[in-house]
């Protein structure tokens, strides 16, 4: 049997932050890999160094040393114009807080990564409402934020994510800001995207969110915790 393709692979990557004198290590060699289809949980506590591996993931920011190979493409020190490029087509993002803009209508905010991409506005239209329908949101597309629920408002993040067929999705605290019944349908609807064959990434500091996953990968101090820990 041939082995699942890496969407991520990290080798000894370390991030510090330098303020004048002082140098902070949030991840201090971290190596890890994550196949295509897999739906992994990302836990640890405030401080572990989970948001800036976050980043790191998002190509939201570069290692200080070490390697991060994004769907087999080299992005440790990419500029950051490359870096918006790669963010754009292989990474969806769905957001605790949902970012999705006030103005606009749901399927204009689903559409936003294709208008970066230079896709024409017929298609771009087309694949935006038929990305809402894919989350159940087929007679909401003229909606604005304001006249969605939290649930929806996120169901609308999740459509924009899958738009572009990322080789990622990379949820971050995705049920943080919504109550118990509209995290469980984003869960479920979560679990069935997995279903279906997407590489899922999911940021959370609760163990009931991550237990959903098929692994759970915990950050401790800047480093990747022991299978033993996991375990205890």
């Amino acid at each position: 049997m041939v082995d699942p393709t890496p969407v991520i692979e990290l080798d000894n990557v370390t991030k510090v932050y330098r303020t004048g004198a002082f140098a902070v290590a949030a991840l201090r060699g971290v190596s890890l890999s994550i196949h295509e289809g897999e739906y992994v949980a990302i836990m640890g506590p405030s401080g572990s160094g989970k948001s800036t591996l976050m980043h790191i993931l998002g190509c939201l920011d570069v290692p200080t040393e070490g390697t991060y190979r994004l769907a087999g493409e080299n992005v440790s020190d990419m500029p950051e114009i490359s870096l918006a490029s790669v963010r754009n087509r292989r990474i969806g993002f769905i957001f605790q807080q949902f970012n999705l803009l006030p103005a606009l209508t749901a399927w204009r905010n689903v559409e936003m990564p294709l208008t970066y991409a230079g896709v024409a506005r017929a298609e771009r239209r087309e694949r935006a409402i038929g990305a809402l329908e894919r989350v159940g949101l087929g007679d909401r597309v003229q909606h604005r934020p304001g006249e969605l629920s939290g649930g929806q408002q996120q169901r609308v993040a999740i459509a924009r994510a899958l738009v572009s067929e990322p080789d990622l999705i990379l949820a971050d605290e995705p049920t943080g800001a919504l109550d118990s019944k509209s995290a469980h349908d984003i869960m479920v609807l979560l679990d069935e995207l997995h279903t279906a064959g997407r590489t899922l990434v999911l940021i959370t500091h609760d163990a009931d969110v991550a237990g959903v996953a098929q692994r759970t990968i915990r950050i401790r101090d800047g480093l990747v915790a022991p299978v033993t820990e996991l375990a205890s």
